[in-house]
């Protein structure tokens, strides 16, 4: 049966990894699988492509934790390594709608755009010490009738930014992992590929600038869950925690407190949970 997962560290086999495969593992807070991938003839074996994977695991995800603070301060160390100087162009993929692929766009409603306020507040010098932020929601094609990749490629194409972060609700294969990791990828996306409802992707590839991804796996397919193989007439469908609500707005939160230190490390820690 083929996994059905956005995450690299489900692709890993057991046993020996694959030539130019490397794997690190670190974290304090979380636990951090750090997967390198030297080259794309990996695409053959374990289905993803020459890059960097950072999985970052915790069970506090869906509640409040004592450790939130540093949740948000190891998520931020984990994505600055990713962010080149200049402009930065945020998008919250999803319906927001739709509560289990509502992760993006709640992500984008906390998100500080910036872009505009060293035209419009020239007086304030603690300005110039942030980074030029824009951030965009649009919905999904069936909302838009546009292909996001489409939507995104023209705001990209008339502002200029250094880096594109792609944030979105993912597909696990391994119900444990459900609602309890953050995955970072410097590869790009595919929205909807955990759902088997690909869109265009968006990557460097296409776009020409640094894609990051970003995203929490919110669903799994029964097909996995059950393990074997199903009788052809068996409909099949998309699982999601009991807690799915409390969970797409908490880890919401944790992400976008992570993106906004990791773009604007003059604030402190204090001044980006206080923003919202």
């Amino acid at each position: 049966m083929n996994k059905r997962t956005d995450l690299a560290l489900e692709m890993l086999p057991e046993e020996e990894l694959p030539e130019g495969v490397r794997v690190e593992r670190r974290g304090s807070v979380f636990d951090i699988t750090h997967i390198t991938i030297d080259t794309d003839a990996c695409l053959e074996t374990i289905g993803k492509g020459k890059g960097q994977y950072i999985t970052l695991e915790s069970r506090s995800l869906s509640h409040f934790s004592r450790e939130h603070e540093a949740m948000v301060a190891e998520l931020a160390a984990e994505l600055s390594p990713f962010l080149p100087d200049g402009d930065v162009l945020v998008a919250g993929l999803g319906n927001k709608d739709i509560t289990p692929d509502a992760i993006g766009p709640r992500v984008a409603e906390r998100v500080l755009a910036t872009r505009h306020l060293s035209a419009e507040l020239p007086e304030e010098e603690f300005l110039g010490s942030l980074r030029r932020v824009s951030v965009f929601a649009g919905g999904v094609m069936g909302q838009t009738g546009i292909e996001t990749s489409r939507l995104l490629k023209a705001i990209c194409d008339e502002i200029h930014p250094a880096a594109l972060i792609a944030v979105d609700a993912l597909a696990c294969c391994d119900i444990s992992r459900l609602g309890t990791t953050i995955q970072i990828t410097d590869t790009g996306i595919s929205p909807g590929s955990g759902a088997a409802n690909r869109r265009q992707e968006i990557s460097r590839e296409v776009f020409g600038i640094p894609v990051i991804a970003l995203g929490v796996p919110t669903v799994v397919d029964m097909y996995t869950i059950a393990g074997r193989e199903l009788p052809e007439d068996t409909p099949n469908m998309l699982v999601t925690p009991k807690d799915i609500d409390r969970l797409t707005e908490r880890a919401s939160q944790l992400i976008a407190y992570g993106l906004n230190s990791a773009l604007h490390p003059a604030l402190s820690l204090s001044d980006v949970i206080g923003l919202f």
